[in-house]
């Protein structure tokens, strides 16, 4: 690369570790196999990125900031996410909520006290400085952004849910019982109707029982837990549906 280039948009993503849609064909996914271009900028007047295998990008260089991470020089978190405004919106909506994540202590919560990657003042700040492509969607998004969700499809369910017309619900949640004792972390809970929403990704073996075995005891005390599948997530009308009829909405 020359030195005055740096990754952008989903390449800059993917090197912050955030959750981002593959690109890739039906051929390449039956064939198991694809191979992704790098996205790579240049600001002002450095030449521009032209290589085999590169999606070359021009910006200004108001427009962006530069951050090193592992090394490669990338496009900040959050001029990463004001460059991803073609993507869905939910996926936006997820997006930043990773990079604004803040990690709280609490039991079984991984990597307490991490700072975040961005704050939701600075992808603010960002989308501000400039004309963006897909700026209606990022602003739509921005409102949108929590900084407790752990993962895309929690985004999901929660923007399904609000945009809906149903309250908001508390995100990723310790609960106790009456006598202190410790319940579970739970993706979202709505503490006043003791309504609570999972989200059920796809589990295995010992990690399968413990969550079976975690619900077990939520509704024991006293909780209504309302379990959201991969079919559920695709219907949101029924998923709606029974979150609206547990809070008697």
């Amino acid at each position: 690369m020359h030195q005055g280039h740096f990754f952008s948009h989903q390449t800059a993503a993917s090197i912050w570790g955030a959750p981002l849609p593959l690109e890739f064909t039906d051929a390449d996914e039956i064939a198991g196999y694809t191979e992704l271009p790098l996205h790579v900028s240049a600001a002002g007047p450095t030449p521009f990125p032209r290589a085999a295998g590169i999606t070359g990008h021009r910006t200004l260089a108001s427009l962006t900031s530069i951050s090193d991470q592992d090394g490669l020089r990338v496009t900040s978190a959050a001029a990463t996410w004001v460059s991803l405004g073609t993507l869905p919106l939910l996926d936006v909506v997820a997006l930043g909520d990773y990079l604004c994540r803040t990690w709280r202590q609490g039991r079984g919560r991984p990597s307490p006290g991490r700072p975040p990657l961005s704050t939701v003042d600075e992808l603010r700040a960002s989308l501000d400085a400039g004309r963006r492509r897909g700026a209606a969607r990022l602003r739509t998004a921005i409102d949108l952004i929590r900084e407790d969700s752990w993962s895309p499809r929690e985004t999901k369910v929660r923007c399904i849910l609000i945009t809906a017309g149903l309250p908001e619900p508390e995100l990723n949640v310790d609960l106790f019982d009456d006598h202190g004792r410790f319940l579970g972390c739970v993706d979202m809970a709505y503490r006043h109707e003791r309504v609570i929403v999972e989200y059920l990704g796809m589990l295995h073996g010992d990690r399968w029982a413990a969550d079976v075995e975690r619900i077990a005891g939520l509704r024991a005390a006293g909780w209504t837990v309302i379990e959201v599948t991969s079919p559920l997530l695709k219907n949101p009308q029924e998923l709606v549906r029974r979150v609206a009829a547990a809070l008697r909405r």
